[in-house]
């Protein structure tokens, strides 16, 4: 049987939105996956709307469009309540309960809160909440491992940027352990 996970990360502009499934897709096609990554925000950018559409597969992929995710990842408020009911039964919702108070009351589906903005204020890693909930995404989930995300990331992130990816590493680390 075929397995294909269809992943919508959701927030404002300058929250790490397109980062984050930039970091998925290219983890997943790293470890010989079909992947998708589809990108969508908002005129204003930072501080606009900003969404982004990943799918994993094990087969090719029709369409990268994710109308019904099985893994939400809302980074605000807005977001959740847009993409919210549009998850599939039996699917994710993780949210930043730093950022989101309330959720709905789906049974179907598995609802997780981290408190990622204020972990990544804690912990001397600003803006770098979206790989705290990445870390969680991937405990949640097992669409990819732990070790596979870091791989890539240490293939994304430039030499000369080593900092970063040590903090990212610790962000998604983080995350996972929480």
């Amino acid at each position: 049987m075929s397995k294909t996970t269809k992943i919508l990360i959701a927030g404002f502009g300058g929250q790490g939105v397109l980062f984050a499934g930039k970091a998925l897709a290219y983890t997943g096609l790293k470890n010989g996956m079909e992947v998708s990554w589809l990108p969508s925000y908002g005129p204003e950018m930072r501080g606009g709307t900003a969404n982004c559409s990943v799918t994993l597969s094990d087969t090719p992929i029709g369409s990268p469009i994710v109308d019904k995710p099985d893994v939400l990842i809302a980074m605000n408020l807005p977001s959740l309540e847009k993409f919210y009911n549009d998850t599939e039964k039996g699917g994710y919702v993780i949210y930043d309960s730093s950022l989101i108070s309330k959720t709905g009351n789906r049974e179907d589906i598995t609802t997780v809160g981290i408190p990622a903005t204020k972990l990544a204020s804690d912990n001397a890693l600003e803006g770098l909440a979206n790989m705290i909930i990445m870390g969680k995404v991937i405990k949640e989930t097992n669409v990819l491992t732990l070790e596979q995300i870091k791989s890539s990331l240490a293939q994304m992130v430039p030499a000369k940027k080593a900092e970063l990816l040590e903090k990212n590493v610790k962000a998604i680390e983080l995350g996972y352990n929480y």
